[in-house]
């Protein structure tokens, strides 16, 4: 079932203690989000008249004529009552996120949000690798829209990891091609609970790893290991290489 927010409208009296104590009272529309966030509307722009972000507990009495609202948290707390004739709905929400295409499984709208492709419809969900860049194409496979995902080079796959998965790609591309810089073993690709990393074919006799940066590679660094280009510059793949360590002059 998906989440809810609640609204309660109505001539009502709003009473908040904590911070600073105050009581006002007009015809106010209240939101009550699913995270517990109580929010109180007059008609006047877009800042709420009294709001608890996040309280430990709500609770809310109403017969269908009128109701009170009590939230909670810390020190703070909001009161709201009727005084008249009210209103009190439910309306299902959820997430709103940038539109990437239309869900393969029952036609719902397909939004970007919080790192992953969500389903308006069927709530069905895919989590995104970090720094990936959803793609206008889609996959001819299950409909799901592809991504772009750098990682040592520029993958392009659908978002659906059991239909393309990441880590496979990596290790197709990458798997040996660098040498462990302190016993000569090849490198390997390793990606045991979805995190891609690098580690010494030796393990356990050698315990070098390292973990792949969202980037791609450009160059060979002094130290033998690949650099990468990344969103914040470029880096070898050891991140305490010396070589990426500033340099301070000698004592005169």
């Amino acid at each position: 079932m998906p989440p809810q927010t609640r609204i309660l409208a109505g001539d009502c009296t709003v009473r908040f203690e904590g911070t600073r104590d105050r009581i006002q009272r007009g015809h106010v529309v209240v939101l009550v989000k699913p995270d517990r966030t109580v929010l109180v509307h007059d008609a006047d722009g877009y800042q709420p008249v009294a709001w608890l972000t996040r309280p430990d507990d709500v609770t809310i009495e109403h017969d269908g004529t009128a109701f009170s609202l009590r939230a909670h948290a810390d020190s703070q707390e909001l009161l709201v009552t009727s005084n008249a004739a009210c209103g009190f709905e439910s309306f299902d929400v959820s997430d709103a996120g940038v539109p990437v295409g239309t869900c393969p499984d029952c036609d719902g709208p397909l939004i970007r949000v919080r790192g992953e492709i969500a389903c308006l419809d069927c709530e069905e969900r895919y989590g995104l690798p970090a720094g990936a860049t959803v793609l206008d194409d889609h996959c001819e496979e299950c409909g799901l829209p592809r991504m772009r995902v750098d990682r040592g080079d520029a993958f392009e796959l659908c978002v659906d990891y059991a239909c393309e998965s990441l880590s496979a790609a990596v290790r197709e591309r990458f798997d040996e091609e660098w040498t462990c810089p302190d016993c000569g073993a090849p490198l390997r690709v390793r990606s045991p609970d979805g995190r891609i990393f690098l580690g010494c074919e030796a393990y356990p006799d050698c315990e070098t790893s390292f973990s792949f940066p969202a980037g791609t590679v450009v160059d060979d660094c002094e130290c033998g290991l690949p650099r990468f280009r990344t969103a914040s510059g470029e880096r070898c793949l050891d991140g305490g290489c010396e070589v990426d360590q500033p340099r301070t002059e000698s004592a005169q």
